[in-house]
C-alpha cells in the first residue's frame, strides 16, 4: 500500500477544507516553520517532553520516513504552502500495533482538523492491516483524551509512568 494513495482533500464538520499527504524529505523546512506556530504545551503533548524547539534530527525523523512502519501525514491549507498539522503513525515490526501522534498549529485549532486527521490515520492503519491504534497522552491533555474517547479509544494506564494515559482502539479486520 503506497502512502501517496492516501493523499486527500478533507472537509471538517465546520466546513474547513484542507489537503493531506504523506511527508517527504523536502518538507523539512516547512515543518520547521510549522513548529514555530505550535504552542509550547502542544509541543510537550506531542513529544511528551519539555522540548523547547523541534530540531533537525526530529524533523528528519518526521520527513524521511520509511513508509512501511512509519508514516507522517501533513495537512496543508488549500494552496499547499503552509503546514497546519502533522499526524504521525509509528508501527511495530509486525504491523499489528500503531501509535499515532497529532499536532496542530495554534491558529488552526477548533476547526475539526484533529478529528479528521485521526479518522484519516485510523482508516490508513486499518487498511494497512493493523489490529490496534494507540495514542500516549499526558493526563492533562484533556482535549485529546476526550476526542479519542469519542472516537472509540479506551483509556488505560501507561506501564511504568502514572503521568501518562494509554489510549487504545481496536481496528476492524477485513
Amino acid at each position: 500500500m503506497l502512502a501517496q494513495e492516501w493523499n486527500r482533500e478533507l472537509t471538517t464538520r465546520t466546513g474547513f477544507r484542507f489537503t493531506v499527504r504523506a511527508a517527504q524529505p523536502a518538507d523539512e523546512a516547512a515543518l520547521a516553520e510549522f513548529f514555530t506556530h505550535v504552542t509550547a504545551d502542544d509541543i510537550r503533548f506531542r513529544f511528551l517532553t519539555g522540548l523547547k524547539n523541534v530540531g533537525h534530527d526530529r524533523l528528519v525523523a518526521m520527513t524521511a520516513v520509511d513508509h512501511r512502519q512509519t508514516e507522517n501525514f501533513l495537512a496543508f491549507v488549500d494552496d499547499g504552502a503552509e503546514i497546519l498539522a502533522s499526524a504521525m503513525l509509528a508501527c511495530d515490526a509486525d504491523l499489528e500495533v500503531g501509535e499515532v501522534a497529532i499536532v496542530i498549529r495554534e491558529d488552526f485549532k477548533a476547526r475539526g482538523v484533529s478529528w479528521d486527521l485521526l479518522r484519516h490515520v485510523a482508516a490508513y492503519a486499518e487498511a494497512k492491516g493493523l489490529k490496534t491504534l494507540q495514542s500516549i497522552e499526558t493526563r492533562d491533555s484533556h482535549a485529546a483524551i476526550n476526542m479519542e474517547r469519542e472516537m472509540g479509544f479506551v483509556a488505560g494506564p501507561y506501564p511504568g509512568d502514572p503521568t501518562l494515559v494509554l489510549m487504545q482502539r481496536h481496528l476492524n479486520q477485513h
